[in-house]
């Protein structure tokens, strides 16, 4: 496996993933309230996957989802990163921001503080001219993260998520979008 690089901000340290991770991850992928804009939660066995799925994508792409920890305060408390969906869509092909925290670490601003820095990797590290993010429209928390990190949403791109069955009230979903000119210009 590649080296995956590290990103540090003032309060966040974006970072490879760790065994000790399994449990907290479980343990966040298993809360219903995290996991209330998604179709289901998640079993231990389902998140021990992802993260093979997740560290297999640094080794193909040389960016991903990042264990994010908060040194000194929490070893683990969610992930935040860059993902290329795996469907199709009229947005797709793409690379997405994404983000999952425990419950115990929202409402700090950590998810924006280490999704700024995701943005600056992927625009600059890798010279991507767009990133995108997507979400229920009920998710506000989410939705309120995109507009702090600029993104902008058009009505035009909101979509049915081909990954939730057809009449399922997860499947629409509403699109933000970020250009690099944008991001990095501000």
């Amino acid at each position: 496996m590649a080296a995956v690089p590290e990103i540090r901000t003032a309060r966040v340290l974006l970072r490879d993933w760790r065994s000790e991770d399994l449990d907290p991850f479980a343990a966040l992928n298993a809360d219903p309230e995290v996991m209330e804009h998604f179709p289901a939660t998640l079993t231990r066995e389902e998140s021990a996957a992802m993260i093979g799925r997740i560290r297999a994508r640094f080794d193909e792409q040389g960016f991903g989802l990042w264990a994010a920890e908060v040194p000194g305060v929490a070893p683990f408390i969610g992930f935040v990163g860059l993902a290329v969906p795996r469907f199709t869509a009229a947005f797709t092909p793409c690379v997405e921001i994404g983000w999952r925290l425990a419950r115990a670490h929202w409402g700090h601003g950590y998810v924006t503080e280490a999704a700024r820095a995701a943005l600056h990797r992927g625009f600059t590290a890798h010279g991507l001219e767009e990133i995108v993010s997507m979400t229920v429209p009920a998710n506000a928390r989410s939705r309120a993260v995109m507009e702090r990190l600029g993104m902008k949403r058009s009505p035009e791109d909101d979509f049915d998520n081909p990954t939730i069955a057809e009449g399922h009230p997860l499947r629409r979903h509403v699109l933000y979008r970020l250009r690099r000119d944008d991001f990095l210009g501000s």
